[in-house]
């Protein structure tokens, strides 16, 4: 058995790294009603805690080992914490990134003095084209999580914050991706401070160890969510998986919208923006509280990273109001005569409207797109059932993922003549030619009949496309999305298709 103790203690990490500061959030712990600490990794000098882990395993190296050089995959994070450890070392560093990797991140590995190679879509290809590489050129591999000495890096976070707050702590709450986080934090508070509880964070869509942690085995997921891409992992370790196992007390998820109302949340309290996975464990603190209620002891978040694209921002700040639960999505459907609007502006009363569609369709009725400002989701039901009162036909869109990608941005366009329509939602990787691979694929006889792509600043594009297929080409037609390799979802039994959209 490994002493994580005493590798945890041991640990070299501030040879590169920093005590990072655990500072309190104010206004969001006087709106919770609990006392919130927040771990601020952010201020590492790469912007992570990746670079714990990283130094440590290679501070174990040999001399021959790092003569002979690392190499590692990685999308960002811990390809800047090998890249940084190796020039500190003065050692030669590969690192292999999927061609998806946005250009910010590249640059900053290389500017570390590190050879970057570009391979794949994903991290997982990356990952397999590293090992070919390693075996051909007889590098160390350098594990971002499934490796004693990254995850005892890692857990000098843990020992920090015991050090840093001696008082009463109710839970830890810590992002998970491939677990070395929260194994390394685990190992150590448990043994020092069993009392407190060590409670994971996990995306709803990259959620490998909640299902795993469930299912008291490995599972491999088929397909994870991009957004929190410090988190998306297929599989998490075996070793951190035991760890889990051992020592975390819960896992529990959140939403896409949750994460980017966290995001907001530790804006306000420390004008700091962390990336998805970096704000993971606030979220899961506000969702844990929704739940739970408001403990009396402190409760500590991982802010485990800030690299996030500038350009996501817009897509953070257009969904945190979302999170928060203080905007409410609205179809309703009201008689297209004289007076009809007014008395469906009367029922919202003085509500601020964040935002309207409406376009002339039918002689007899208008469906409107309507987004209405509230205070939370009790206000949001009231309205519902108030629509139901006043005679009006409405649907709560607010928790429809192809609704806030796509459908508010494309409402009014119904295409009578488009028959045999069907609709889905891709994630298309942000490559020059992934959309030309997808047309190339497709059957001459079928039909784009609706394409909408807006650019999130991710490494993935959302793109929603309908396709007139003729019924008897629907075989042919399923087999090519089996072999086309992007993941999608079919949304022709949608709501908010047939009433905005469709014929």
């Amino acid at each position: 058995m490994i002493d994580y103790l005493q590798k945890i203690l041991t640990a070299p990490v501030y040879d590169v790294a920093i005590e990072s500061a655990l500072d309190l959030l104010p206004v969001l712990s006087s709106r919770l009603g609990a006392t919130v600490l927040l771990k601020r990794e952010d201020q590492q000098p790469v912007f992570s805690f990746k670079l714990r882990g990283a130094y440590n395993k290679m501070a174990q190296l040999s001399q021959a080992e790092r003569d002979r050089g690392v190499i590692a995959a990685s999308a960002g994070n811990h390809a800047q914490g090998v890249a940084l450890s190796a020039q500190k070392m003065n050692c030669r560093a590969m690192i292999v990134m999927p061609e998806t990797t946005p250009q910010i991140k590249v640059a900053a590995v290389a500017a570390r003095g590190a050879q970057v190679v570009l391979s794949g879509d994903s991290y997982s290809d990356a990952s397999d084209h590293a090992m070919n590489l390693q075996r051909q050129i007889g590098a160390t591999f350098i594990h971002p999580y499934d490796d004693a000495d990254v995850i005892a890096g890692q857990g000098t976070i843990g020992m920090e914050v015991l050090r840093q707050h001696q008082g009463r702590i109710h839970a830890i709450f810590v992002p998970i991706g491939g677990g070395g986080l929260i194994a390394g934090i685990a190992a150590y508070v448990k043994q020092v401070r069993p009392g407190i509880k060590i409670i994971g964070v996990q995306p709803v869509d990259s959620d490998a160890m909640a299902r795993s942690f469930a299912a008291g085995k490995l599972l491999t997921l088929s397909h994870v969510g991009l957004f929190a891409d410090g988190v998306a992992v297929k599989k998490v370790g075996e070793e951190t998986f035991r760890l889990t196992r051992k020592y975390v007390d819960e896992i529990i998820t959140c939403n896409t919208d949750e994460i980017c109302a966290a995001i907001k949340d530790v804006f306000v309290d420390t004008r700091s923006i962390l990336e998805p996975a970096g704000a993971l464990s606030v979220a899961g603190i506000k969702r844990w509280i929704e739940i739970n209620g408001a403990p009396a002891d402190v409760c500590v978040a991982i802010g485990s990273g800030a690299n996030m694209n500038f350009d996501r921002l817009r897509f953070v700040a257009e969904r945190a109001e979302l999170g928060e639960e203080r905007e409410a999505i609205f179809a309703a459907t009201i008689p297209e005569r004289p007076g009809s609007f007014r008395a469906f502006c009367e029922s919202i009363g003085r509500r601020s409207i964040t935002e309207f569609n409406y376009r002339y369709a039918d002689p007899n009725a208008a469906h409107i797109f309507v987004g209405i400002e509230v205070r939370d989701r009790q206000e949001k039901e009231a309205l519902l059932r108030q629509f139901s009162d006043s005679g009006i036909e409405a649907y709560d869109l607010s928790n429809d993922e192809m609704v806030k990608l796509h459908i508010r941005h494309l409402v009014g366009g119904h295409a009578p003549t488009a028959d045999n329509e069907r609709l889905f939602r891709f994630e298309f990787p942000e490559l020059p030619g992934a959309l030309l691979n997808f047309l190339s694929r497709m059957s001459a006889g079928w039909n784009i009949s609706l394409f909408h792509y807006r650019n999130h600043g991710a490494d993935y594009g959302r793109v929603l496309t309908a396709i007139q297929v003729p019924p008897e080409d629907a075989a042919e037609f399923d087999q090519f999305l089996r072999a086309l390799g992007y993941h999608y979802m079919e949304e022709t039994d949608n709501p908010a298709y047939h009433l905005f959209l469709g014929q």
